[in-house]
C-alpha cells in the first residue's frame, strides 16, 4: 500500500474537526462566550463494498484509522493487504471504503458468515461473547524502556492534540521512543479510535523500537489492540482494569498505568523496564 494514502486531504484538517458554540460560565450566566467543540461523526468502514462497522470518531486521520482498526482486529496482517482507501460523505457521516486483497476479503466474509444469525451480546458490537477476548499470540521480549525517559514523553503528549488543546475533548495515542521523545501521535474523541489511528500510522512509518503512550485508562480493548500489532509495552496515563491486566499478563505485554510525571504503576512484566535511579 502506498504511503500517500495516509496523507491529510488539502485544507485545514483541524478546522474540519471543530465547531463553535455559545456557552455560559459559572460566574457570568448573563453573558455568552464562544467556545470550541470537537466534531464527532459516524464513520463507517466499508470493506470491498460491504459495510463492516460504524464508529463515532473525529473526522481526521481516517485512512490511518482504517488501517489501524484492520490490523488490531485481525482483518489484515499488514498494510500490504490494503489496495486502496477512499473517503466519501454519507448519511450525515463519512464512509471509508477499504479495498482488501481477495484473500483477506474472503476470510472476512467467512468470519461474518460464521457469526450470522447468532444472538449478539451487545459488547461493543461484538456478536459472540467469546469474541470479546480473542486469542493473542504471546509477545516476545525484545524491547526495553528506561523509566527515567517517561516524563519527557508525557510533556510532549499535548503536542499531538491540536483539536484537544482547543476543546479539552480528545484522547491521544502516541509512539514513545526509547529516548523519551514522541515520534508522532493521533487524537480522537474516542480512546480506541485514537489508538487505532496511531497503529495505522505506525504501520506506515515502520516504527519498531519503543512503546505506545495513551492519555486514557487502559481497558482490555486497548491492551488487545496493542498486542495484536506486536507492541510489547503500553503506557496509560490513567488506571488499568482487571481484565486489561489479565489479558496483558497472558500475552506477555508490559502494562503500565498512572503514567504521570514522577509516577508509574507497573501491572505486568516489569522485566522490560529499567527502574529510575
Amino acid at each position: 500500500m502506498n504511503k500517500h494514502l495516509l496523507l491529510n486531504e488539502p485544507g485545514d484538517v483541524e478546522q474540519q474537526c471543530l465547531s463553535q458554540h455559545p456557552v455560559w460560565q459559572r460566574n457570568e450566566l448573563a453573558q455568552t462566550q464562544q467556545d470550541w467543540l470537537a466534531e464527532e461523526v459516524p464513520v463507517a468502514l466499508v470493506y470491498n463494498g460491504i459495510s463492516h462497522v460504524v464508529m463515532m470518531a473525529t473526522p481526521k486521520d481516517l485512512a490511518a484509522f482504517a488501517i489501524g482498526f484492520s490490523l488490531s482486529e485481525g482483518i489484515i496482517d499488514s498494510p500490504d493487504d490494503v489496495y486502496d482507501i477512499r473517503q466519501q460523505p454519507a448519511c450525515n457521516g463519512i464512509e471509508v471504503h477499504v479495498e482488501l486483497s481477495s484473500r483477506r476479503f474472503m476470510q472476512l466474509k467467512e468470519k461474518r458468515r460464521s457469526l450470522a444469525g447468532r444472538t449478539g451480546c451487545g459488547v461493543c458490537g461484538v456478536e459472540q461473547l467469546q469474541e470479546v477476548t480473542r486469542p493473542i499470540a504471546p509477545l516476545p521480549f525484545t524491547q526495553h524502556f528506561d523509566l527515567s525517559m517517561l516524563d519527557r514523553g508525557l510533556s510532549q503528549l499535548k503536542n499531538v492534540q491540536t483539536v484537544g488543546q482547543l476543546t479539552g475533548c480528545t484522547h491521544a495515542a502516541a509512539w514513545l521512543q526509547p529516548d523519551g521523545n514522541l515520534s508522532g501521535g493521533c487524537e480522537d474523541v474516542g480512546r480506541h479510535v485514537a489508538l487505532d489511528k496511531l497503529l495505522g500510522y505506525r504501520s506506515q512509518q515502520g516504527w519498531q523500537r519503543g512503546a505506545v503512550l495513551v492519555s486514557s485508562r487502559a481497558s482490555y480493548e486497548m491492551v488487545q489492540k496493542t498486542a495484536m500489532c506486536g507492541i510489547e509495552i503500553l503506557f496509560a496515563v490513567s488506571a488499568a482494569t482487571s481484565l486489561a491486566v489479565a489479558v496483558a499478563e497472558s500475552c506477555n505485554l508490559t502494562l503500565v498505568g498512572f503514567s504521570k510525571p514522577g509516577r508509574a504503576t507497573v501491572y505486568t512484566h516489569p522485566q522490560r523496564l529499567i527502574a529510575e535511579q
